[in-house]
């Protein structure tokens, strides 16, 4: 039967449309013999739920907000594309919004989505949680991305970037680089103040100093970087970035000066996007798997939508990896998940 409709299955199984309802939306309390008639009927005659009047009787949107800090580099990408895929398999839509680093925009994005989204997936690791929490929209499942300090009532994923940054530091100092230079990411952003911690924990306990040089996530900072460290190479044999931008941004500056990476110069970087194993000399960086990372928090706050209380923090370590930018000094050595 050509476009059936949810009365036509209900006529043909001789039961009402509540009940054919009830059964195509998985609800319990209808029985068995019943339910497979109703299930019987609806594939014989080829009926397919319309989603905005199943969306609809559940007092849902079919769309959940994502609101990040930017959409520039790899990373956003990569992050995008885990929470869309994740979404598209359980038929949800997106509605899509940047900050720019701008904190007030960021509260004034959360109060528009109040009836537009079933939930939010938030990642605002530019503005103090206090003020965060004080403006979530009260009632509306959220989950929270590389946040603020824990407040024990939000669902959250939150990555280890203190442990990750301390790991590469202790992995320079083992191939024996002593004049490490960081690059930094900007200090409003909790990701950069945590990785930048680490570094100077990392570097306390081995004895050395690390050079903090200012940084924003860009490429362009790593190009400038290496360009002033350019004038004395003396003062470095390796450079940790934030982020993989800088440190490929410092790395092809490098390369165009003749200077030899690892031997002179080592390079690393953090988040293992894409272009980081493609490059050449390949890029050795701490990895997170970005999509997955984006996927689990929509799986995540699809249970929070459906009414499942989570108030878990839920930490992701993220991994070593020891590519070419240092490695010829440390050959055999394999990359293995970090301990802290």
């Amino acid at each position: 039967m050509p476009h059936a409709t949810i009365r036509d299955v209900a006529r043909e199984a001789a039961v009402s449309v509540a009940t054919v309802s009830r059964v195509l939306n998985g609800h319990e309390n209808v029985r068995p013999a019943l339910k497979l008639r109703v299930q019987g009927v609806a594939a014989r005659l080829g009926y397919v739920p319309h989603a905005g009047a199943r969306h609809l009787s559940l007092a849902r949107s079919g769309a959940i907000g994502v609101v990040l800090p930017d959409l520039h580099g790899e990373f956003f990408s990569e992050l995008l594309r885990g929470i869309d895929w994740e979404a598209s398999s359980r038929g949800l839509q997106l509605l899509l919004t940047v900050m720019h680093d701008r904190p007030g925009r960021g509260i004034d994005v959360l109060a528009t989505m109040r009836g537009r989204v079933d939930g939010i997936v938030l990642m605002a690791p530019h503005i103090p949680q206090d003020v965060l929490v004080a403006h979530l929209p009260a009632g509306l499942p959220t989950m929270l991305l590389n946040c603020g300090p824990d407040d024990g009532d939000h669902a959250a994923l939150r990555l280890d970037n203190q442990a990750g940054a301390i790991a590469m530091i202790d992995h320079l100092v083992s191939i024996g680089r002593g004049r490490i230079v960081h690059i930094a990411g900007p200090d409003s952003n909790l990701d950069a103040r945590e990785r930048r911690r680490g570094v100077e924990m990392a570097a306390t306990r081995a004895g050395i100093e690390v050079r903090i040089m200012p940084g924003d996530f860009r490429q362009e900072t790593g190009v400038a970087a290496a360009t002033e460290l350019l004038r004395d190479l003396q003062q470095v044999d390796a450079i940790f970035a934030a982020n993989d931008m800088m440190a490929m941004g410092a790395l092809m500056t490098l390369k165009r000066a003749g200077v030899a990476v690892p031997d002179q110069v080592a390079v690393a970087g953090f988040d293992d996007i894409p272009l980081a194993g493609l490059i050449s000399p390949s890029l050795t960086t701490m990895r997170i798997d970005t999509a997955a990372f984006g996927a689990r928090a929509v799986a995540r706050l699809a249970h929070l939508v459906d009414g499942i209380t989570d108030r878990t923090i839920e930490p992701i370590t993220p991994t070593l990896v020891i590519r070419e930018t240092t490695e010829s000094l440390n050959k055999g050595r394999n990359a293995g998940e970090l301990s802290s």
